[in-house]
């Protein structure tokens, strides 16, 4: 046997594996394998090995047959002359092993086999040399089978000790894990050793020298930190760069002043902003920075009693973390304005810092005369109130964005001041083009979809590529690019998304697959409709025979025996399950069929799904019933974080399969903080009887090192933070010595489980909240909590709040009563959108938005960008009729959803602000939002523009005019879009349109609509008397009196036939 496999080639493996891998494991015994491998020539193997390894290097092998052949492999590398030294081993692992290694179960193998770790620690050396070149996935694999090693017998500190010669190095983290350390939890740390030897391997130089070069999880990073700065002795200069980033408070309590200002210009030069906050973007929170930056920054300030230019230099980003009153009463005048250049380039200020900075600058007298001049403020810009910034000449404004240092801040403006930025800087230009050229990358999706028509002028390919715009904006100019680039890959994916069926028109059909193919490329992101239209162009001259190279989301129009030609109808829903689903509605026919199909496909006739078609289903497991998730256990778990929304069945599925413990999650007093982060999307699911089982060590640490990059919002946060109060509140008598709130208080996301609702209203006597309040109003407070910092402004403004305040309200806003609402001087559109953007319930909204007009405020294009789509329909008549037409043409609004009566009120203003653009291709893209209102000869006029309308619009369209449209219309209004008419035929105005035309002229139009008069009948539509839009009294007079008529014309033709 051993000659002729000697005589094998390279690729034998290969057909072995493809051989084999079809077969149960029983096919052979295990044995065979260390048999077979042993009479092969090594060298003659690790040549197989290395093919064998090109080839499936990024491919899953079966894990029962992969630990078959690793057992026969494994005992021949023992043979191996020289298999301890590290060359030898290197090449074994990095060119014949690595595809079996990434099994995490072929590391139990190794411990059944009494791999001792000296020789464990060289494995775990070869696989740190090929970790750079390794896929994450891959990576996590091979981590969480060194982890398997180190931990399988329960016993800590493996391979460590202190008394054995060669287990004694406290080097152990780069002996043992090397760079796997970057997939290390806190949890798994702890597994390895308790913390006085974790902070021993910690402080060992080669573990700091090699954790300096990588990228440790966030809570690791902050814990590894805590290790290395919580003992004595240990001086932070010793510490690595980057874990500056990640100190606490008390690591820097007892610094001295130069001390600190060195500490500090560390922290400058290697900690990066965070984007995010909470889940949410900077525009809703008041500092991107993280609690403990803010303390930190807070402490190494408090060294300081005054702040002279040279320490505020010093000091740089730490800067941030000077209070109000150190603004105010420790930095003079002269001072301030000396280290502008300074301070404008700290990131993170909150509204309340920049503010104060900005006006006591002003109010010193400094001047902003040019471009430069505000240039110059930096980050400080977000300090500026609305009226200051209009004040300010367009002049002013578009010098400054022409310096880059300056537009690098306009990012994390706040979304008022951004378009105010806008309002400016086209007023002072004259063309699309220029604003198009001129505008920053940060204002470009501010800008006022009317503004981005071109008309007769070119637009310039180049400068729309490097802008992001907005779906809607990308509407308006997306006909005129396809006219002026004939190469679909020069377009970038932001004008892309702005894809219309109207500019469709003058395109060639063949040219119709080439877009779409771009699209997939680029990653474009398409709404219902668009996509709809897409599928139609696509298919024109029939089903493509390489659908993988078109959008996933186009499948969703398309069916299983439409890809055939492609592939499998298991390739189908793969493809399907990782497709945007959500561009169907929940509850829709479409979406009901594909998961029926998926079922079939797969088949799963029973309610339980395994792992693997879990996976294949993706986003389609949303829509499984409570049934299915209960039967399937805990295979679904990864995909239902996944989900958006679950229906109350699918609810309380979860619950019980959480409950039951019987997931690879295990049961949830079992959980740690890592645990939590995995499945943070089911966290809104759970219910109390699953979070009082949760450790609240566990729930604490998730909320100190997870939330704040979680997606789940304040108010889900909240639902946790009531876990961790305790259930029995004593009555306070008076606020406890270590309950003070002071500004590192205020300054802690953790705020919120430090403070019981009775705690906070007895420690906020005297505490003023006015300059905290944006930042307290992100924290994950109760509604009780909540209620308390209410009453506690109540108490302290019982005349009504400041404007000034209301601004600041967040949150709360929907905590304010009809009473508090009238006390309220809302003067601007800037307060009513402050008020508006927590999204008050919508009978708080109206409140707020009467009070608005009642002292006389207008609604111009700011108010009615406050309002929006959310809150349009709650005006009324005399609100509607405030509504000068051009503040339409400046605003984006929706108003499909709202009454008849807002609907025609408010038609006749848009088609007055978008006239001017009436003989434009993009002036149906203005006007379609407020068709709903339209009567029917303007209908009538758009049939002849070619507008391809979807039917989605034409069924919202007003019902009278609806019906006053011929066959011939309704053809050249729908367009492509004519064939969507049969799915929706049954629903009003369509049905009763239907009914009224002959069935033989419908035939005509062989898309299979039915219901329509036979020869010799005549169909009678009961009308519906709507309110002032549908049909005038006369009207409905004229009916009546032609009805006599009519019923005898219908009786003789009865009688005649």
């Amino acid at each position: 046997m051993s000659a002729w496999l000697q005589d094998l080639q390279d690729d034998f493996l290969i057909s072995l594996y493809s051989c084999l891998t079809p077969k149960p494991v029983s096919a052979m015994d295990p044995e065979y394998s260390v048999l077979f491998f042993s009479k092969y020539d090594a060298k003659k193997l690790v040549a197989a090995l290395t093919m064998f390894s090109q080839r499936f290097s990024y491919v899953p092998l079966s894990p029962e047959w992969n630990m078959i052949f690793i057992n026969g492999l494994w005992e021949k590398m023992l043979q191996v002359p020289d298999i301890d030294s590290p060359p030898v081993l290197s090449q074994w692992v990095h060119e014949g092993l690595q595809p079996f290694l990434v099994e995490p179960k072929v590391f139990a193998c190794l411990r059944a086999k009494n791999v001792f770790c000296e020789t464990f620690q060289k494995i775990v050396a070869a696989l740190n040399g090929i970790y750079s070149d390794l896929p994450v996935e891959q990576q996590r694999n091979l981590y969480t089978g060194i982890k398997y090693y180190l931990i399988e017998d329960g016993s800590n500190r493996k391979c460590y000790n202190a008394a054995v010669p060669g287990l004694n190095s406290t080097a152990w983290f780069e002996n043992y894990l090397g760079a796997f350390l970057e997939h290390a939890t806190v949890g798994d740390l702890q597994l390895f050793g308790d913390e006085a030897t974790l902070q021993k391997f910690a402080r060992d130089p080669v573990n700091i020298q090699m954790i300096s070069n990588l990228t440790l999880l966030h809570e690791t990073a902050v814990y590894y930190t805590l290790l290395l700065t919580s003992g004595p002795d240990f001086p932070l200069s010793s510490l690595p760069d980057r874990f500056v980033c990640y100190l606490s408070p008390s690591a820097v309590s007892n610094l001295s002043r130069d001390d600190a200002l060195t500490l500090a210009q560390r922290i400058s030069k290697n900690c990066p902003l965070n984007l995010t906050h909470r889940g949410i973007t900077r525009d809703s929170a008041p500092s991107s920075l993280t609690t403990e930056e803010l303390q930190v920054a807070s402490s190494l300030v408090r060294k300081f009693e005054h702040f002279t230019p040279a320490i505020l230099r010093a000091l740089g980003q730490a800067a941030v973390g000077l209070s109000i009153s150190d603004i105010e009463n420790s930095i003079s005048d002269k001072d301030l304005e000396a280290s502008i250049a300074a301070l404008g380039e700290v990131r993170g200020w909150n509204a309340e810092q920049s503010g104060t900075i900005i006006n006591k600058l002003l109010s010193s007298g400094y001047q902003i005369q040019n471009g430069q001049s505000l240039a110059k403020l930096g980050s400080l810009v977000a300090g500026f109130n609305s009226s200051t910034l209009r004040s300010l000449s367009p002049e002013v404004i578009l010098e400054a964005i022409k310096l880059p240092e300056f537009v690098q801040h306009i990012a994390t403006l706040p979304s008022s001041l951004k378009m105010i930025f806008v309002e400016k800087i086209s007023s002072s230009v004259g063309h699309p083009a220029d604003l198009v050229k001129y505008i920053p990358d940060a204002l470009a999706s501010y800008i006022p979809k009317s503004l981005l028509v071109f008309g007769e002028e070119k637009p310039n390919i180049l400068d729309l590529n490097n802008k992001k715009w907005t779906r809607e904006q990308a509407a308006m100019f997306f006909s005129d690019v396809m006219k002026a680039e004939p190469d679909f890959s020069r377009l970038s994916q932001s004008v892309l998304q702005g894809f219309t069926c109207a500019a469709t028109n003058e395109m060639e059909a063949e040219r119709f697959q080439e877009l779409a193919k771009v699209m997939k490329k680029k990653n474009v992101k398409l709404g219902e409709d668009q996509l709809s239209c897409l599928v139609k162009l696509v298919t024109l001259h029939g089903i493509p025979k390489d659908l993988d190279s078109y959008p996933k989301d186009l499948l969703l129009f398309l069916s299983p025996s439409d890809y055939a030609a492609t592939g499998s109808c298991r390739q189908y829903f793969a493809n399907i399950g990782k497709a945007n689903l959500d561009v169907l509605q929940r509850e829709s026919s479409q979406r009901k069929e594909l998961l029926s199909e998926a079922l079939a496909c797969l088949k799963i006739s029973s309610t339980q799904v395994n792992k693997e078609n879990a996976e294949i289903l993706g986003r389609l497991v949303c829509d499984l019933s409570g049934e299915y998730i209960r039967s399937s256990g805990g295979n679904l778990l990864k995909q239902l974080s996944q989900c958006d929304s679950f229906l109350p069945d699918q609810e309380e599925a979860i619950r019980s399969v959480i409950s039951s413990g019987n997931t690879t999650f295990g049961a949830p007093a079992a959980w740690s903080a890592f645990t939590l982060n995995v499945l943070s999307g089911l966290i809104p699911v759970f219910d109390h009887s699953i979070l009082q089982k949760i450790p609240k060590n566990a729930l604490t640490l998730w909320l100190k090192n997870f939330a704040h990059d979680s997606a789940l919002s304040r108010e889900q946060l909240a639902t946790i933070v009531e876990e961790l109060l305790p259930t029995r509140h004593k009555r306070a008598d008076g606020c406890p010595p270590n309950k003070q709130i002071t500004d590192m208080v205020l300054n802690s996301d953790l705020m919120p489980i430090e403070y019981t609702a009775e705690e906070l209203h007895t420690c906020l006597k005297n505490v003023s909240l006015d300059n905290h309040l944006p930042q307290i109003l992100t924290y994950a407070f109760s509604i009780q909590q909540l209620t308390v910092l209410k009453s506690h402004l109540d108490e302290t403004y019982p005349d009504g709040y400041p404007e000034s305040l209301l601004r600041k309200l967040g949150s709360l806003v929907s905590f304010v009563t009809p009473e508090d609402i009238s006390k309220w001087n809302i003067t601007s559109a800037d307060t009513l959108a402050d008020l508006l953007k927590y999204e008050p319930a919508d009978a708080q909204a109206a409140a707020i938005i009467r009070r608005y007009t009642d002292l006389g405020n207008a609604l111009n294009a700011n108010a009615l960008n406050a309002i929006g789509t959310r809150y349009i329909c709650l005006l009324n008549v005399t609100e509607l009729n405030m509504i000068d037409p051009n503040s339409l043409k400046l605003a984006s609004l929706n108003p499909s959803a709202c009454s008849q009566l807002t609907k025609d009120i408010l038609y006749p203003k848009a088609k007055r602000a978008f006239s001017d653009q009436h003989y434009l291709p993009a002036y149906y893209e203005l006007i379609k939002p407020y068709l709903g209102g339209a009567p029917g000869m303007d209908l009538k006029a758009l049939s002849k523009d070619n507008v391809n309308m979807d039917v989605s619009t034409f069924a919202n369209l007003r019902r009278d005019s609806v019906l006053s449209l011929t066959i011939s219309e309704v053809e050249n209004l729908l367009g492509r879009n004519l064939g969507d008419l049969k799915k929706w035929q049954h629903k009003s105005p369509i049905w009763e349109w239907v009914q009224m035309q002959k069935q033989s002229e419908l035939d005509k139009l062989n898309i299979g609509l039915t219901g329509g008069t036979q020869e010799g009948y005549i169909n009678i539509v009961a009308r519906k008397f709507e309110s002032t839009s549908s049909a005038s009294l006369g009207t409905v007079a004229m009916t009546l009196h032609l009805l006599p008529a009519l019923l005898i014309s219908f009786l003789m033709m009865l009688v005649l036939s």
